[in-house]
């Protein structure tokens, strides 16, 4: 299954590179960028596929059994602007340049010191015959990661203040997912292609896992009023990331939120953040109810952002909510 859409994509991609980006190098006399086009020719091919899959398998529904009703397009049409911007290329090619050197300066240091390199694939040498499995132990890997990095921009109170951006909003669709400030954004993307390449995870792969976990977030995000059924606990759900952004539950507690999985809940059941069952709840951050405006469109979102952060790290910024 996973070479089958791998040999499509890569059909796709080389049609594309080859028939229009590469000539348009050319006559431009822009071949030096050559890299940098071929991996922002796979980026945009991949958010593009993303968002028509999201358009076909969510838009319906919201129509159909939304959630809420009457939400704000401004706001909507906000997150489907972060949505273009983070799918369609510009932050995943700034990750993959500035993680690129890191394999080279890997293999060098492990040879230099005799070091063998460890990856899954050295780990298990049956895994490396076995790309599925591969790719399941790869998924499970960085979703693990995943759950620690999103407890984390919980946890420190200046991460907070970034992505309180992602939880400032109240009409939660299927493009909200993308709605984050950029440096958080850039800084997760970083911890994840790092692991990436400490561990030697394959490119194909790679490219897979992103695109697998950004879909499952999405459409947890998406404005509906159901969950899963009997699979809530296998795959996270709308319903129970809605209690993620859940006025009250999601940024305080004990863990400063529950629910923080990204495309499993075993590891809220495992760590004991997980809160099923609450249905529809309201969504924001609390204080918004006492008049803070964390702004209505992408730029006033991401200038306060680094307003509030600026403050915290001076030390000025009001405490985040504690254990209740």
């Amino acid at each position: 299954m996973l070479e089958f859409f791998d040999s499509h994509f890569d059909a796709a991609f080389a049609w594309a590179f080859g028939t229009l980006v590469q000539p348009a190098l050319f006559e431009l006399g822009l071949m030096d960028y050559w890299d940098e086009a071929y991996t922002g020719t796979e980026t945009l091919l991949l958010g593009v596929l993303e968002i028509a899959l999201l358009c076909v398998l969510a838009l319906p529904l919201q129509r159909l059994l939304p959630a809420e009703r009457g939400q704000s397009r401004t706001a909507v049409w906000t997150d489907f602007a972060y949505t273009l911007i983070n799918r369609l290329g510009l932050l995943p090619l700034a990750t993959f340049a500035l993680t690129f050197p890191l394999e080279g300066l890997i293999e060098r240091l492990c040879h230099q010191f005799g070091v063998p390199r460890i990856t899954v694939d050295t780990l298990s040498p049956w895994l490396a015959a076995h790309p599925l499995a591969e790719f399941l132990v790869y998924l499970l890997l960085f979703d693990l990661l995943g759950y620690w990095v999103h407890r984390s921009q919980h946890r420190f109170h200046w991460w907070w203040e970034l992505h309180a951006v992602h939880h400032s909003q109240r009409a939660m669709t299927v493009w909200t997912e993308s709605r984050n400030h950029f440096l958080d954004d850039l800084l997760g993307a970083l911890i994840i292609a790092l692991a990436a390449r400490l561990i030697g995870t394959p490119g194909s792969q790679f490219i897979w896992l992103v695109f697998a976990g950004r879909l499952i977030e999405s459409l947890a995000h998406a404005n509906v009023r159901f969950g899963y059924g009997p699979a809530k606990r296998l795959l996270v759900d709308p319903l129970f990331h809605r209690t993620h952004h859940a006025i009250g539950l999601g940024h305080e507690g004990a863990h400063r939120g529950v629910n923080f999985g990204v495309m499993l809940p075993w590891w809220d059941m495992l760590f004991r953040s997980a809160v099923f069952d609450r249905g529809v709840v309201p969504t924001g951050i609390r204080d918004q109810l006492a008049g803070r405006d964390y702004g209505g469109g992408l730029l006033t979102q991401q200038s306060r952002a680094v307003e509030r952060l600026w403050e915290r790290l001076r030390g000025h910024a009001p405490a985040a909510p504690g254990p209740r």
